[in-house]
């Protein structure tokens, strides 16, 4: 209820000041937020939108209404109303959103530029002009000339819509438009200004039924498909805006579609304008508490009731409020954030495409201008390759091309390739997904040349094998297929795709072989990895500052960056066998351990210290077998003695049901009472006790992969 009425104060001026800027009957606009709220709103697909006149028509329907008159212009709606339901009922509304949203905004803002230019002439006491080009040359003329009290009630207006958003929140509670021409009709009425008023005398009683429009049908049904689809178009990018805003359920857009073309038809036939779904009616209504459909409809039923009762009150506003109201809602249209959005996905250009096209040449072309444009640049995204060569330290080159290999990227790819120097050795990376065949001759015959001057060329499809096939001549060239996941720096040596070992050749003549995993590894790091996480070890190389001590197993499988998806710099990480922590004082003496801890908690401050086991541990399995499977290695079997209350604990307690047997248990176990061994140590359990540390115990089933928090005791055993 209170959110149909803040809609309702917002959408009567809004309403009136569409159908004055369209050609149309004021009432029309009136008839249009009616049937808007109360037959979209409870007909459409969306729970919050609020539908009404449709301001991104109002240069068509201006037009319309020129050329074929006030009622054919009805019919038209009507027809338009008809059509959106066809194309609703064979659900074809996702369709809509494919219109880039750099058109939909440059249309908006196009047509927010005309209707400025044009009521702005009202607001100075003249008349507009037949196109915004024509406005804005007349426009100097208009302001040097001599001035009634037109423009301090236009200039009034402003300045309050102006000035009402950085006013205290209780008085914003009334809408803007409403208040700024309340202020300027009662201005108007106590200062005897002679301005002009709207006149809504018979809209509502000389109703006639829409007629066919005259004239060459094919224009007429452009006329109606143009409507259909920019109102369609308008309601669903609105509906999908308001899905944001809200919790509730989710749009139908299908239903939406076809709810504002019964609204369409029943506004026509009534004598009202396009309806379409309104962002600033909409967006109004969420920030006022409206959650469901009732909002939209009780706001119709509330613009009726107003109509057909309080519609003498609608004389005492001034037409030049409305024109100033109209100029201040125009320039609004071209949004600032709209721009940015764009902006950062590179479509300004059909952004300004389609403003220029609105403004100059007209909607339709303007719309038509802006889609072609789109399109080309969608076109040159998808044909757009990216080439990175570049030289590593052992006089290599690593060549990168990414994107898909067409024959519009070969001149841009050959050119790249031949800047190699020849009999130099190449590792060249396909990043792409999709290679025709004129791509595929242009790298097959430079890297025939390249090998045939002396030099050596190693080819790494990543996504897919295109160029593998290709040169086998197994294959065809399909359509574009979906992108194989690529290598991944956690995976195993043993299950990457990797080229093979380069040999290596020692200098001064030294023995020569063939280089290990790890300096493949270092190298591949360097060619992949380094170039993205440079900024970050830059930073890091001025100083340390790690928000965890981190204390687990030397288990190959354990990799604690990977399980707890950190970064570098995250963790100050010790690893031993059995992830173990001798308790103070104890024999045999270990300090690297205690180092680790001191360092971390005393210089690096760090707030947490993890002591994380695993299943399957081997030293574990050591503690269980009472040293037995130690066998020969008097290392590891003096190790384990800081074990041993680990193995106390173990048997001690009993199982809780959680583990999968006895190693398991002493597994978890383990992690426990190593959190006890470091309450050892003062300055640690100090604290702890204050609040400034905190003490937790990972484990990691290997199995499930999964990570699981183990519960910690505060008490310490002695």
């Amino acid at each position: 209820m209170p959110a149909s009425l803040v809609v309702f104060l917002v959408a009567v001026p809004l309403s009136l000041g569409i159908a004055m800027a369209s050609g149309a009957p004021l009432a029309a606009g009136l008839i249009a937020a009616v049937v808007g709220g109360i037959v979209a709103g409870a007909l459409g697909g969306s729970a919050v939108q609020v539908s009404g006149p449709a301001t991104g028509l109002t240069l068509i329907v201006a037009d319309l209404v020129q050329t074929y008159g006030w009622r054919a212009t009805c019919m038209i709606t009507l027809l338009a109303g008809a059509a959106q339901i066809v194309l609703g009922v064979f659900r074809v509304a996702r369709a809509a959103l494919a219109v880039s949203p750099a058109v939909v905004h440059g249309t908006l803002a196009g047509v927010g530029v005309v209707i400025a230019l044009s009521q702005l002439h009202i607001v100075l006491g003249g008349s507009p002009q037949s196109s915004a080009v024509a406005n804005l040359i007349e426009l100097p003329a208009q302001i040097a000339a001599k001035h009634s009290h037109a423009v301090a009630v236009g200039v009034l207006t402003i300045a309050v819509l102006a000035i009402w958003s950085k006013l205290p929140r209780m008085i914003r509670t009334v809408p803007a438009p409403l208040a700024a021409l309340l202020v300027a009709a009662l201005a108007a009425w106590a200062f005897g200004w002679d301005v002009t008023r709207v006149d809504l005398s018979d809209s509502f009683t000389q109703w006639a039924f829409p007629v066919l429009p005259h004239g060459d049908w094919h224009r007429i049904v452009g006329a109606v498909l143009l409507v259909a689809l920019l109102a369609g178009v308008e309601s669903l990018m609105c509906s999908v805006t308001t899905d944001g805003m809200h919790e509730g359920p989710r749009a139908d857009l299908d239903t939406e579609l076809t709810g504002q073309g019964v609204a369409n038809m029943v506004s026509g036939a009534l004598g009202g304008l396009p309806v379409a779904g309104g962002i600033v009616r909409s967006t109004a209504s969420v920030r006022s508490g409206g959650r469901t459909r009732w909002a939209s409809v009780l706001h119709g039923c509330w613009v009726l009731v107003f109509a057909l009762g309080f519609g003498w009150s609608i004389q005492l506003i001034p037409m030049e409020a409305l024109a100033a109201l109209l100029v201040f809602l125009g320039v609004q249209m071209v949004n600032l954030g709209h721009v940015r959005k764009v902006h950062g996905h590179g479509e300004v250009p059909v952004y300004i495409l389609t403003m220029g096209g609105v403004i100059v040449l007209g909607l339709a072309e303007g719309v038509l201008l802006g889609l072609a444009l789109a399109a080309l640049l969608a076109l040159r995204r998808l044909t757009w390759v990216t080439i990175n060569v570049r030289q590593e330290e052992d006089g290599h080159y690593h060549a990168t091309i990414s994107g898909s290999l067409t024959f519009l990227g070969v001149p841009r790819l050959t050119h790249e390739l031949r800047q190699i120097p020849a009999g130099a050795g190449v590792d060249l990376d396909l990043n792409i997904d999709f290679m025709d065949n004129a791509a595929f001759e242009a790298i097959h015959s430079w890297r025939v040349d390249h090998e045939r001057l002396g030099g050596t060329v190693d080819i790494d499809d990543i996504h897919d094998e295109w160029y593998a096939m290709a040169a086998s001549g197994s294959r065809m060239f399909p359509a574009k297929t979906p992108l194989r996941a690529p290598d991944r720096w956690w995976l195993p040596w043993a299950h990457r795709r990797r080229r093979a070992p380069r040999p290596v050749v020692p200098p001064q003549g030294g023995p020569s072989g063939v280089e290990c995993q790890l300096t493949a590894g270092a190298r591949e790091f360097h060619r992949r990895t380094a170039p993205l996480v440079q900024p970050i070890f830059t930073e890091l190389a001025r100083r340390q500052q790690p928000s965890h001590l981190f204390i687990t197993c030397a288990d190959s499988r354990v990799v604690p960056s990977l399980i707890t998806a950190s970064g570098p710099g995250d963790l100050f990480t010790v690893r031993n066998i059995g992830n173990l922590v001798p308790r103070r004082g104890c024999e045999p003496n270990d300090d690297s351990v205690v180092a680790a801890i001191e360092y971390a908690t005393q210089v690096l401050g760090v707030r947490t210290i993890t002591v994380c086991g695993h299943s399957g541990c081997g030293a574990m399995a050591g503690l269980l077998s009472g040293g037995v499977n130690a066998g020969s290695l008097p290392g590891l079997r003096r190790w384990l003695r800081h074990g041993n209350h680990s193995l106390a604990r173990f048997i001690d307690g009993e199982s809780d049901g959680t583990d999968s047997g006895p190693l398991d248990r002493l597994c978890r176990v383990n992690v426990q009472q190593q959190l006890l061994n470091l309450r050892t140590y003062r300055r640690v359990d100090e604290q702890v006790l204050a609040g400034e540390l905190e003490l937790v115990g990972l484990y990691f089933d290997i199995g499930t992969a999964r990570v699981h928090r183990l519960p910690s005791t505060l008490s310490v055993k002695t």
